[in-house]
């Protein structure tokens, strides 16, 4: 593509429902999602009644608020909810994105790929004229109203949605989920009582069908959905796939996003028809938004700004997944680069750790109830995952300091079964973890791997 093409590309026009249309469906998915994590009680339960909370590395200083937490959902939830009429859309997208993103690092016990994947589409949504159409904000101010935006905003969604299905594919190139069907064929089994399916769920030809399925599906529907020809049966398996994920595995919102998100690929037409039912059950008149006119950002600058930004954000996204080529090991065991790379449910990890706590000074040694600080959640996360193991080994070291233990010695006994092998030994005994502090180095306290998987 030569200087022309680029010029001509970014100086295009697209019709804005689109745009519009996946503004109120995130909203209003995001409004839905808070109210039912607060109906669930899980913001008691996973960020009030816990005594110590597992932080990501450099935000050490995002905490859980103790009773004030609820106000963060309370923020979070109605920003959602002005995203979705449009509202006062640039503070709402933003404020959106600031406490969506404070809740997700409270405490990465609850790490799930969505949340990751909400938190960057809402950045990227930060400096997308989503209210230009169809919205409160058109409504009252005739600047912005328009029915056309640039095409790079919508197709950048696009491009967004594309990456997380295809690297989603590309980690399940591996030797453990085409040729073992691993962990599948721990996970399909225990499913048995589900109508229809459970007896299916229950023979190992099936568990490979849906692997390798899983695999083509994710490596080819971002290609489907973009030609005209293929859109419609490329919508229908987005549906059957994400319904079913929906059946099998409890994974909360993320398949009725995945769908709603879908709906980006197809052209104006469907979601001015969706935008006309709208008005008629809200008794608005769509016309009053179609002036023909194009978006234009306020600024140059602001425009070119936000390219630049877009750009920023797309070689990282592309670049993150990555990261793990930077460490020697299997990556399923050291975890080195695991998290944030769509690697969607590639991994099952049961483990046990024991930690052991020496007074040097006397040689007095104790091993420590783990119920005694953390929730039954907290401890079966912890257990197999090193960061949690190492960030649980300091915070060790501080209680029993405040103890009166001078300088307290923690070692740990673990051992991990990953992805229906045998237990084997995980941290290595002999190492003082107090010793080692969290950074992003190669993790030389981990005892090796001995097994190998073979992929990307």
């Amino acid at each position: 593509m030569n200087n022309s093409s680029i010029r001509t590309y970014f100086s295009g026009t697209k019709n804005a429902a689109p745009l519009a249309v996946f503004r109120i469906q995130f909203g209003i998915l995001m409004f839905w999602s808070i109210i039912r994590f607060a109906a669930n009680g899980w913001i008691s339960k996973l960020y009030i009644e816990p005594q110590f909370f597992f932080s990501y590395y450099g935000f050490e200083w995002v905490q859980p608020l103790g009773e004030w937490t609820y106000l963060i959902f309370i923020i979070c939830g109605l920003a959602s909810l002005f995203v979705a009429i449009g509202f006062k859309y640039r503070w709402a997208i933003i404020i959106f994105f600031l406490s969506f993103t404070y809740i997700e690092l409270m405490d990465k016990t609850t790490y799930l790929n969505h949340y990751y994947f909400i938190s960057i589409l809402s950045f990227l949504m930060i400096f997308l004229p989503a209210h230009c159409y169809f919205s409160v904000d058109a409504w009252q101010d005739e600047k912005i109203r328009s029915q056309k935006v640039p095409s790079w905003t919508i197709d950048s969604i696009k491009l967004l949605l594309g990456i997380v299905y295809f690297y989603a594919g590309l980690a399940k190139l591996n030797s453990d989920w085409l040729f073992e069907a691993m962990p599948l064929q721990i996970w399909l089994p225990a499913k048995y009582s589900i109508p229809l399916l459970g007896d299916l769920l229950q023979q190992t030809w099936m568990h490979y069908i849906f692997a390798w399925s899983g695999a083509i599906y994710d490596l080819s529907i971002p290609f489907l959905l973009l030609y005209k020809r293929t859109k419609p049966f490329a919508f229908i398996l987005v549906v059957v796939f994400h319904v079913m994920t929906r059946v099998l595995f409890p994974i909360g919102m993320f398949p009725y996003i995945m769908i709603a998100s879908a709906l980006i690929f197809f052209d104006s037409a469907l979601h001015n028809k969706i935008l006309e039912k709208l008005s008629e059950w809200l008794r608005i008149s769509k016309s009053y938004f179609d002036n023909g006119a194009v978006y234009e950002f306020p600024k140059t600058w602001l425009r070119n700004a936000s390219m630049g930004i877009i750009s920023a954000f797309f070689i990282l996204q592309l670049l993150i997944p990555f990261r793990y080529l930077l460490y020697p090991g299997e990556l399923f065991w050291t975890e080195e680069g695991y998290r944030f790379s769509w690697r969607v449910m590639l991994m099952e990890k049961a483990g046990y750790a024991n930690f052991k706590v020496v007074d040097p000074e006397n040689d007095q040694r104790f091993y420590v109830d783990n119920t005694q600080f953390l929730t039954r959640f907290q401890e079966k996360q912890m257990s197999s995952q090193p960061d949690f193991i190492l960030e649980y080994a300091h915070f060790l070291e501080d209680h029993y300091q405040e103890q009166g233990i001078k300088d307290p010695e923690i070692y740990a006994e673990s051992y991990v079964a990953l992805n229906g092998r045998r237990s084997q030994p995980y941290v290595d005994p002999n190492v003082d973890l107090t010793e080692i502090e969290p950074s992003f180095k190669h993790r030389t306290w981990l005892l090796p791997f001995d097994d190998e998987i073979k992929g990307l």
